[in-house]
């Protein structure tokens, strides 16, 4: 029987997260629109929106003192309180990303796509490609599948790239918009290199079985590589004494503003390999569907972390669905902690 083409199908979502004391806002939109064509060929494009804005910790400690930093930008500084967590309020920023697919059968049994990725932001810029393939076998109760990404991510950070483990610097009281994120002149820019990029890799294999009529398990194992700048750029690390605890404070300098003690910005390798395994059962019972999935990774930076996640979908009439979640998270810290 001939297949008849059938009209995009349009999917949106708002997602609102908020965090207190002024902290990270983030409001954003989701749009995916999909096509379908004869012989199961199907289109996918997806649009993302997200606006942040609040306050988010610089990573140096609490302290017994007032702190002050130099903001990322170079040109002014901020102090926090004693007893308060360090924090940068001048964090804001605006991230789009677009997505696209195509995917087609290949033969009767085999399934392969195809598809691209960008996101760009006031500092860093993302693009990606990535191909999957699949094979039914058992009358189709079981499918195996393989898939490879590739992604070249460009750094550029608001006063341009830190060395890993270099001092903060000073203010040099210039103009926080006239360079766009250039960083400032003198000493504010010296030893920093514009823009810095990093380079991942990452490939995926799994089987999906179906066991009944009503439940279906997946197992996947998946590698990643990343390697280039592993860093946050924005992120610091304070240097205290070794015997008393305090925080090595810094000596005034009479033409600059700057920080009130000696704080580094962090330094991690410059190289990541990480290792999942992922498994995922889904059971029907009369309408409700109960869906529990657990994943295990570990890389070489020695973190080991367990996720736990549960899902009920519960029908409401015959077109609405609650659907509470419930997700649990830990891991280990990494051996430069």
């Amino acid at each position: 029987q001939a297949q008849e083409e059938h009209e995009w199908d349009f999917n949106t979502a708002l997602l609102y997260y908020g965090e207190d004391n002024d902290r990270v806002q983030d409001l954003s939109l989701n749009l995916l629109a999909r096509r379908n064509f004869v012989d199961d060929r199907f289109l996918t494009m997806g649009l993302t929106v997200d606006a942040l804005t609040g306050a988010s910790p610089n990573g140096a400690l609490p302290q017994s003192v007032a702190q002050t930093f130099t903001q990322p930008s170079g040109r002014r500084t901020y102090t926090t309180e004693p007893g308060e967590i360090p924090i940068d309020d001048t964090f804001r920023d605006t991230r789009v990303a677009v997505t696209a697919s195509w995917q087609q059968p290949l033969g009767r049994l085999y399934q392969i796509s195809a598809g691209a990725s960008a996101s760009a932001e006031y500092d860093y810029l993302h693009t990606g490609l990535n191909a999957r393939i699949s094979r039914d076998f058992n009358q189709r109760n079981t499918t195996l599948s393989a898939g490879l990404a590739i992604a070249r991510d460009t750094l550029d950070p608001v006063g341009r790239v830190p060395d890993g483990l270099s001092p903060m610097r000073l203010a040099d009281g210039g103009d926080d918009d006239d360079d766009g994120g250039g960083g400032g002149g003198g000493a504010s820019a010296a030893g920093r290199s514009i823009d810095d990029t990093k380079d991942v890799l990452d490939f995926v294999v799994g089987v999906t079985q179906i066991v009944s009529q009503n439940f279906l398990f997946q197992v996947n194992y998946s590698f990643s590589d990343s390697s280039g700048y592993l860093n946050d750029p924005y992120k610091v690390v304070g240097v205290v004494d070794g015997i008393s605890g305090d925080p090595v404070p810094v000596a005034p300098d009479p033409l600059f503003d700057g920080p009130s003690h000696v704080f580094l910005y962090e330094h991690r390798p410059d190289e990541r390999v990480k290792h999942s395994l992922y498994a995922q059962g889904k059971y029907y019972m009369t309408g409700k569907v109960l869906d529990v999935s657990y994943r295990y990774m570990t890389d070489d930076w020695e973190i080991d972390s367990h996720t736990l996640e549960a899902r009920y979908r519960w029908p409401v009439g015959d077109r609405s669905y609650l659907e509470p979640h419930l997700r649990y998270y830990t891991q280990t810290e990494a051996e430069f902690y």
